[in-house]
């Protein structure tokens, strides 16, 4: 089936409008993760990182979270906002680096190790939050693992983000072999060779990113880090090394700088595209899916990112 393209802005138009009436109507916020498709990030309320918008929802009054990401986000706002209905418009968006990791694996390991605290990077399932001592996000990482008594700590469930929490920090970092396939493609050279091209331009990359990449960056940033740094430096270029839909914030509050992708084909989180307006629509309108936590495990998840939301503000 075709689209006329001559109707489809009306249409389009039309859609938002019916959006946001359905918002109105049900008491709801809309969050858009950074990596999401342009329109959604438009018609959000809040537009950030995945724990920064759970706490956003659980701060707001509204009744109903729509959460415009992937399944482990809309778990993070459902462990913090227990009694308000949390909807995932598309509920085959999920994560392939969480899916890294479960619990029994989890609960596996400790026993191996012994008496190792987990660092959970919030990147995970609500059961692996539930088996971990404390989360983490990629902004405080280090700070977390240094808050730890323990010289060792079992990190998951993200080696390179480990591996760069490690290259910070004196402490053994024991690290879960998994990884973000979006980020962990990105490559040295794919990244020299845009260095090359543009010998001016700051490198920031997201430290998802290989060993390889974030030694050879000039900021190792989260996604919210990498926009503070691109409006506040004077560079008018930088080489971005995280999935492209934050170009569309970089854009949009520095229109006048340039930012490159080292690899546009691979800079792509197929999951986290899933989400439409149509489907944003049909979710609002029916309130599904619903995304629930069961109490015993949003109760131990809860306080891993009780946890950590103490250290950081503690340190803020």
């Amino acid at each position: 089936m075709t689209t006329d393209q001559h109707t489809e802005p009306a249409s389009q138009i039309d859609m938002i409008q019916r959006i946001h009436d359905l918002k109105r109507q049900k008491r709801a916020v809309i969050l858009a993760h950074l990596y999401q498709r342009p329109e959604i990030q438009d018609i959000a309320d809040y537009v950030g990182d995945s724990l920064g918008l759970s706490q956003q929802a659980a701060a707001s009054d509204a009744e109903v979270i729509v959460f415009c990401g992937v399944h482990f986000m809309a778990e993070s706002a459902a462990i913090l906002s227990p009694d308000k209905v949390v909807i995932l418009p598309e509920p085959n968006a999920g994560c392939t680096m969480a899916e890294m990791v479960d619990a029994d694996d989890l609960r596996a390991r400790k026993q191996e190790l012994g008496d190792v605290p987990v660092v959970c990077y919030v990147n995970s399932s609500a059961a692996v939050k539930a088996e971990s001592d404390i989360c983490c996000t990629s902004r405080n990482a280090v700070a977390i693992v240094e808050s730890l008594p323990s010289d060792r700590i079992l990190f998951v469930p993200d080696r390179n983000l480990g591996h760069w929490v490690g290259t910070q920090t004196s402490k053994e970092i024991i690290a879960w072999d998994g990884f973000c396939n979006t980020h962990d493609a990105i490559t040295l050279a794919e990244v020299n060779r845009l260095k090359a091209a543009h010998p001016a331009a700051i490198v920031m990359v997201h430290p998802e990113c290989r060993p390889e990449v974030t030694a050879a960056a000039d900021q190792v940033l989260s996604t919210s880090g990498m926009l503070r740094l691109a409006s506040a430096s004077t560079a008018m270029e930088f080489i971005v090394g995280t999935e492209q839909g934050i170009l569309h914030q970089l854009h949009k509050h520095n229109p006048a700088k340039r930012f490159y992708l080292p690899s546009e084909t691979k800079q792509y989180c197929p999951n986290m595209k899933k989400i439409t307006l149509p489907k944003l629509a049909w979710a609002l309108e029916r309130l599904q899916p619903r995304v629930t936590v069961p109490e015993d495990v949003r109760v131990r998840a809860v306080r891993a990112l009780e946890r950590m939301l103490e250290v950081s503000s503690r340190r803020s």
